[in-house]
């Protein structure tokens, strides 16, 4: 198969049946030529589409070509065309959304309870809603139209680089075939968890047919199905994948938290991956639009710091002709990646924390990751910690810390990893309900503190653990310390979200403790327009130090996500410090500066990535960069597993001044201008 080429395109080409003169203005060679001129070396063409109409002359669906299309061989064309030039074209086609089926086969339709069609996203699709949003079912006589057409394609084209099977996602089906073979397998038709995790079952073993189908007719053919998130669901059906895409489009539903959120997880699953992202203002489909130069830049050099191959999406016009304002676009940004490909290639990204996400136990979408999570991810980001995102199936032992941030339950398996792992020497940070037991009833781990029997309620009884009151009504506070907190003023804090109710076991060293308010605010007490003040009575360990574990009782990272406290972030940053004595990196920049060090093995040398692009929240749907705004005099500490034999800036291959201190290398960056990569060549 080979490897993944670094500069991709995805092109849509979703087009309504009724459009006229499809592909009037496709010329082959300009075709090519546009993409090689935008140094593109990968184009992802479409065989069918959401719409249903199919783009290649069909001998078994001929009803379902295109009934404008001007030249019946346009994916033919496109992909002689490209191959030609050395351009690699993978084919798309679509699995669960299909309009023209949708109309005419009601039967193969995904059903909730209620007897109505599902649509995007799960909910139910409504009858004079625009769109191609009703999901099929595999259950059905869908499932060997799919095969029968993917076959077809097989034969139809001598080479079929990839496939790319869109939209195959779970969904709690209740159609007739779907309650029929749930009966025969012993799930509960009524029960909405059992209907879902059926439906996950259906998906795994359609997707082992598929592929054992497809590479049994073309084995070298990538082979990769989207549900626009990449999470900890692939494990259960990753044998069938050859490669990871991960669709997150920042000025979509994604937002810019969502990639490194995912990457930082998928790099770990043992398979190339690649990133994807779109020229478009918003997100697919946003005709004649165009994403700022400088957010495209981060979105793509983001990428590559984090060990990806870039691609960018874009939506082909009807008449066939791509844009040229678009691969212009699209060429300024992949001119720079391929300078700077070589330092990116069969990288191994040097990691000191393992952070869990809770996606395990509550699952997750691509526009709906744990706030657990994202709040973890933006403070290490911001605190420049070199991190994995991880679940309780990876490997321990590649970390020197595990942070379990605020909502990860701990059964007797994982209580026996997690042991383990401490017992060798590995340290971990638990915060609010992170370490007790599925029950909530106990902490699984002796981390210093136990459960109190009493938990704080609302004025109803319902718990208030770990959950966000706008008014901050059942905040405590925390007094900083001379360990955790150390550089915050020594004065009252308000940590707004109540956390877990404990107590200090003997032997355990309370670092910070938390003070209560004079009253929780409800309709009987309350004081201003927020939180009541503090009552400087203590109510409970805050921070807890036992032996390799610190534990946090407030929810730090769910907090940090809704309203970012800096002491949060810096009580959180001196906890890291505390127990990992040394980092892999350090510098003197803004917390903006991302950062990311990965190794090269092959070429023995260490890589640092500097980043410096600030997200704006210019209008209210969407985070906007426009400007590339330059660091400079940038001091890095890089940590080194050998002699250092010279520090340089790459692409441009400038030599840097440097200093070794024991097993650290010490050089100064001039300039960040957007994005810089530095090469730490070992002896």
């Amino acid at each position: 198969m080979g490897k993944l080429p670094f500069r991709e395109i995805h092109l849509d080409f979703h087009t309504n049946e009724t459009i006229k003169n499809i592909g009037e203005r496709f010329d082959p060679e300009e075709f090519a030529q546009t993409l090689k001129k935008a140094h593109v070396n990968s184009v992802t063409l479409f065989a069918r589409c959401h719409h249903g109409m199919i783009y290649y002359d069909s001998k078994k669906n001929p009803e379902r070509v295109h009934p404008n299309l001007v030249n019946k061989n346009l994916l033919k064309e496109q992909i002689e065309a490209c191959r030609k030039i050395g351009i690699r074209t993978p084919v798309y086609t679509t699995v669960q959304w299909d309009y023209y089926t949708s109309q005419r086969h009601r039967e193969w339709l995904c059903i909730d309870e209620n007897g109505q069609s599902i649509g995007e996203s799960g909910r139910k699709q409504e009858p004079f809603e625009a769109g191609f949003y009703e999901t099929l079912c595999l259950n059905t006589g869908y499932r060997e139209f799919l095969k029968e057409h993917v076959e077809e394609i097989l034969d139809t084209f001598e080479v079929i680089d990839g496939l790319f099977l869109d939209i195959v996602f779970p969904v709690p089906c209740a159609c007739p075939a779907c309650r029929k073979l749930m009966e025969q397998n012993g799930y509960n038709p009524l029960d909405r968890g059992d209907r879902l995790e059926f439906y996950k079952k259906t998906i795994d073993e359609w997707q082992r047919e598929m592929t054992e189908f497809i590479h049994s007719k073309s084995e070298n053919t990538t082979i990769f199905y989207n549900r626009g998130h990449v999470g900890t669901d692939q494990r259960r059906n990753g044998d069938t994948y050859t490669h990871y895409e991960l669709e997150s489009l920042p000025s979509g539903i994604w937002g810019y938290l969502h990639f490194p959120s995912t990457v930082r997880y998928a790099r770990n699953l043992g398979k190339e991956y690649l990133a994807q992202t779109g020229k478009f203002h918003t997100m697919w489909g946003d005709f004649h639009s165009y994403k700022n130069q400088a957010a495209l830049e981060f979105e793509c050099f983001h990428m590559l710091a984090m060990g990806a191959k870039c691609l960018i999406g874009d939506q082909l016009n009807p008449d066939g002709r791509l844009s040229p304002a678009v691969y212009d676009l699209i060429g300024k940004v992949y001119e720079q990646v391929e300078e700077k490909e070589a330092w990116c290639d069969d990288v191994k990204p040097a990691v000191e924390i393992g952070v869990f996400t809770a996606e395990e136990f509550v699952g997750a979408s691509n526009d709906n990751l744990p706030k657990s999570l994202q709040g973890a991810v933006r403070m290490l980001q911001e605190c420049a910690f070199q991190f994995d995102v991880v679940d309780t199936q990876s490997d321990f032992a590649k970390y020197r810390l595990l942070i379990l941030p605020d909502q990860i339950p701990v059964d007797p398996l994982f209580a026996d990893k997690l042991s383990i792992y401490m017992e060798n020497g590995g340290k971990a940070i638990f915060t609010c309900k992170s370490g007790l037991t599925p029950d909530e009833a106990s902490f699984a781990l002796d981390i210093g503190v136990t459960k109190r029997e009493e938990q704080p309620v609302d004025v109803y009884g319902e718990d208030v653990v770990g959950k966000i009151y706008d008014r901050g009504d059942y905040c405590q506070y925390i007094l900083p310390g001379d360990v955790i907190g150390k550089d915050l003023p020594k004065d009252y804090h308000v940590m707004y979200a109540r956390g877990v109710d404990v107590d200090a076991k003997e032997g355990a060293n309370v670092l910070v403790n938390a003070y209560a308010s004079v009253f929780d605010r409800d309709y009987r007490y309350f004081c201003s327009h927020r939180q009541s003040p503090c009552s400087g009575e203590i109510a409970q360990p805050a921070v807890v130090q036992n032996g390799n574990s610190i534990y946090f009782s407030h929810p730090v990272f769910i907090q940090y996500q809704y309203n970012a406290p800096l002491w949060c972030k810096k009580m959180v940053k001196d906890a890291v410090c505390l127990l990992l004595q040394e980092r892999i990196i350090t510098h003197n920049g803004p917390s903006a500066l991302l950062t990311a060090v990965n190794d090269q093995p092959a070429q023995n040398r260490r890589i640092v990535h500097l980043l410096h692009y600030i997200p704006e929240r210019r209008c209210e749907s969407i985070d906007v960069i426009e400007d590339v705004l330059p660091v400079y005099n940038i001091e890095c500490s890089v940590e080194v597993p050998g002699e250092v034999k010279g520090v340089y800036c790459q692409p441009q291959n400038v030599p840097l001044e440097y200093r070794s201190e024991k097993e650290r290398v010490i050089f100064h960056v001039p300039e960040v201008n957007g994005h810089q990569i530095v090469e730490v060549r070992l002896s």
